[in-house]
């Protein structure tokens, strides 16, 4: 985490609002070390601009990691619609496969 990048992208975001991907890198850039922050962002990012795709991928693994089961099958599942209504062939694979995963841990 690096203090200088998480107080750049609170600048951003205070600058650009309504732009997802300050949030979004913020949220990254505290995904490994404070999980509970990047959580609420990313549940604010999907909530505030639930057509921003990448954040589908990495909310839905945060969740599966703390157990947060039935939110996490919900994200996949929106996630997946979102991609194949986007077109993106990639997020949709990417999706696709580790919700496979999911579903077996979850077993």
């Amino acid at each position: 985490m690096n203090s200088d990048r998480i107080s750049l992208l609170k600048k951003f975001i205070s600058e650009e609002p309504t732009n997802p991907f300050n949030k979004y890198a913020l949220a990254m850039e505290y995904y490994e070390t404070q999980l509970e922050e990047s959580l609420s962002l990313l549940r604010s990012l999907l909530a505030d601009h639930p057509d921003y795709l990448p954040t589908y991928f990495k909310a839905a693994h945060l969740l599966w990691e703390n157990e947060n089961w039935d939110e996490a099958d919900e994200v996949f599942q929106t996630g997946i619609k979102l991609a194949e209504q986007q077109e993106d062939q990639k997020a949709l694979q990417e999706l696709k496969a580790a919700y496979l995963n999911f579903e077996f841990d979850r077993d």
